[in-house]
């Protein structure tokens, strides 16, 4: 008779530790993405700060491009709110949604930024210019080189959480599927921008 009770007993301790380790696992992997979310958050924040630099260099050489200097500063604004946005969220699926379509908004318009700075020599040979551009440059490949650990880190998370028996316990704690932070553009936004004069 005392056999029966000791044996629900460590049934229930086992399922408790079980419970326990997916519960501890499922936070440090979610920790893990919002760590990586915040290292994007850093570049985005340094790319951010280069663009009005960029514009203002560009302004007095393109001043007549003045629709393009503006379409460049109001990406910019809703790209930094659909950062703060997902910076306080990370990983939720509309924030994360928010950011790629701004991200490639910017991305899009400084595209076109660059393409009229071809086109215009001064411009191109200006040290600032020079300067800030390559200063983008290496921003954009290090939020590349974040973007990737960002979402090998929800990948994991994800994996995790929809494995069993993580899967039984996961919703109840509150851990729901994180969104990918991805990259691609439309193919509207992948043609070359066509620059008239």
């Amino acid at each position: 008779m005392l056999i029966a009770p000791i044996v629900i007993f460590g049934i229930l301790i086992v399922l408790v530790l079980i419970v326990v380790g997916v519960y501890n696992r499922l936070v440090r992997l979610r920790n893990r993405f919002k760590n990586a979310f915040a290292q994007i958050d850093v570049q985005l924040k340094r790319r951010y700060d280069l663009i009005p630099n960029l514009v203002e260099t560009a302004k007095g050489y393109l001043s007549h491009e003045r629709e393009t200097l503006e379409a460049v500063i109001k990406a910019r604004g809703i790209a930094v709110a659909a950062a703060g946005n997902a910076a306080r969220k990370p990983g939720d699926p509309g924030a994360m949604n928010e950011l790629n379509g701004a991200e490639n908004m910017l991305t899009a318009t400084l595209g076109k930024l660059f393409a009229l700075s071809e086109a215009y020599p001064n411009l191109k040979a200006d040290q600032t210019m020079l300067q800030l551009m390559e200063d983008l440059r290496s921003t954009e490949n290090r939020i590349a080189f974040s973007r990737q650990s960002y979402n090998d880190s929800v990948n994991t998370y994800n994996i995790a959480r929809e494995s069993f028996p993580a899967v039984l316990f996961a919703g109840t704690f509150g851990f729901t599927v994180v969104e990918f932070l991805d990259a691609t553009l439309s193919e509207e936004e992948r043609q070359a921008p066509k620059v008239e004069f």
